[in-house]
């Protein structure tokens, strides 16, 4: 079974992040440069928080405020939920589904190595998928 180890080895293991005191705007103008949904927040080398655009949509945007006058660390979510190296797909699938999550980060000892989101894990779920069913196919085959 696949773990999120093996999502980082071919996904990479780029991490985008923010400071708790950078502003909102430049947040935004991270996830943007990079094309994602969502930045760290560490302060040194601690994960603090994590930044979505569901974080922004709702706690800036709806709530009247203003990105460049806000700080990270006012609006970010501050209880992330983190999976170790080992975690298997279906396994942060699952943790994902029930904490409505649509990324997680990948510790180990307590580092951040890397983050994995939905899209990856369901990308790798059809690659699982198409290859069982080439096996099936070739076994009927003969």
């Amino acid at each position: 079974m696949r773990t999120a180890h093996d999502i980082l080895e071919s996904k990479g293991q780029a991490v985008w992040s923010v400071g708790p005191t950078d502003t909102v705007l430049h947040a935004l103008g991270v996830m943007a440069e990079h094309d994602v949904g969502s930045v760290l927040v560490l302060d040194g080398d601690t994960l603090v928080g994590i930044l979505t655009e569901r974080d922004y949509a709702r706690k800036v945007v709806l709530a009247g405020r203003s990105s460049k006058d806000s700080q990270v660390k006012d609006i970010m979510t501050s209880q992330v939920v983190c999976v170790a190296l080992e975690r298997s797909i279906d396994e942060c699938m699952a943790l994902m589904t029930e904490k409505r999550l649509r990324h997680l980060p990948v510790l180990d000892h307590k580092h951040v190595i890397g983050l994995v989101s939905i899209g990856d894990l369901v990308k790798a779920t059809i690659a699982d998928q198409e290859f069982t069913i080439a096996e099936l196919q070739s076994y009927i085959r003969g």
